[in-house]
């Protein structure tokens, strides 16, 4: 069986995280992308170790480039700028999330590439937008967090904003929406024949991602609050601590609805109808005084009791997984969300699976991340139609 997207070629000329885990999406899913790094340095990506990451492999440059081929290329040069139009020519995407105006100087912008190939659909990933005073500016994951508004809302009411402990979480929310707009392009060139260009920035995945809380000031003028777990509006949708230490979180949106049975199924049936908190406005009016009720109830029993009791009830609920409960969890492996591979260089490891599934032509992860240039001769000769000789010709004047 064939793959969503197999036949689909894509030029990846992206750094970091945001590009890369867009194009990734895309071979995760069958298409062929070139990975093409500067012959020197590459991808930043491929220097940035954790010091507490004893792997053999590079985990911020494996989960963000596998299933792709990678070339060298040094596109500052006439013979690397013409070695990439000619597989501009046989390609379907470019994609790149360089600081804009850098690829017009390289003469590699959607009006010189559509001139060669005039179906290419050309994807941008910014950090600001390519229009406006600071399109030009540095960005990065952190500071789009910022400039977006996330990290207004982000940690304790009287604290200072709270770094959100998820790595990339702006680059993958950006990532996966560039991801969108190349294949709704594609989808749209299949219909109507024509290439176009797609621009996704940091700053607007920021905007929509926020886009309840964004739009609620919008049209009130309120924004969202900053809240402590002590003082929400909804005390049942929390989070609490077990007796064992280990914490859950529970979702009841509809609380009135949940209430009597939530009372029942933890203990505390004499508050059902306590005037106190008998009502969403009351519990809500007196949250600090439930809270503090529920702690002390939640911390009489380990974790897995409560989930088990609040599930009985179809309250719902969940823990909240370290990674390494979440490797533990079974729904992880029933669902491929973890899988196997038998890496070519680290042997047989645990990757994160491939989140999307389709039921007759699903993705797969085919290889890990390329090794520096380790694709670049056979794209080339395959894709660029060059000889042996005019390869080493671009050796020799270090273009590759």
């Amino acid at each position: 069986m064939s793959m969503p997207l197999e036949g689909i070629r894509v030029l990846d000329m992206t750094i970091w995280q945001q590009g890369p885990v867009a194009t990734q999406m895309l071979a995760d899913m069958g298409a062929e992308v070139i990975k093409i790094e500067e012959p020197v340095r590459g991808d930043p990506g491929r220097g940035l170790v954790w010091r507490s990451d004893q792997s053999v492999l590079n985990t911020y440059f494996e989960c963000h480039n596998r299933n792709k081929k990678g070339i060298t290329l040094d596109v500052r040069k006439q013979p690397g700028r013409e070695a990439l139009y000619r597989l501009v020519e046989k390609s379907d995407v470019f994609v790149e999330n360089l600081r804009p105006g850098v690829m017009e100087r390289l003469e590699l912008d959607y009006s010189n590439l559509s001139r060669i190939n005039p179906r290419i659909i050309y994807a941008s990933g910014t950090g600001w937008g390519s229009r406006g005073p600071h399109a030009r500016k540095a960005s990065f994951d952190v500071l789009a967090q910022g400039r977006g508004g996330m990290l207004s809302v982000s940690g304790e009411p009287d604290e200072p904003p709270a770094l959100i402990q998820v790595n990339g979480a702006a680059d993958w929310v950006g990532a996966a929406t560039l991801a969108y707009g190349i294949m709704v392009a594609l989808f749209n060139r299949e219909r109507n024949g024509i290439g176009q260009q797609v621009e996704v920035s940091l700053l607007g995945s920021q905007a929509a991602m926020g886009q309840l809380g964004f739009q609620r000031y919008l049209f009130s003028g309120k924004a969202p609050r900053r809240m402590s777990r002590k003082s929400v509006g909804n005390p049942l949708w929390n989070t609490y601590q077990a007796g064992d230490g280990d914490w859950l979180v529970i979702a009841a949106l509809q609380s009135q609805r949940f209430w009597p049975e939530f009372c029942r199924v933890i203990g505390i049936g004499e508050l059902e109808n306590d005037a106190q908190f008998n009502s969403i406005e009351s519990r809500r009016d007196n949250s600090t005084e439930l809270v503090d009720i529920l702690d002390r109830v939640f911390a009489t029993r380990p974790r897995l009791e409560w989930i088990q009791r609040l599930e009985g009830a179809d309250i719902p609920c969940a823990p909240v997984n370290s990674y390494a409960d979440l490797f533990n969890d079974p729904q992880m492996m029933a669902n491929d969300y973890i899988v196997d591979f038998d890496h070519p260089t680290a042997g047989p490891v645990k990757l994160v699976g491939i989140p999307v599934r389709l039921s007759k032509t699903p993705g797969e992860i085919r290889s890990g991340a390329p090794e520096f240039g380790q694709h670049t001769e056979e794209v080339l000769l395959d894709i660029g139609g060059y000889s042996w000789e005019e390869i080493a010709r671009l050796k020799a004047e270090e273009v590759i």
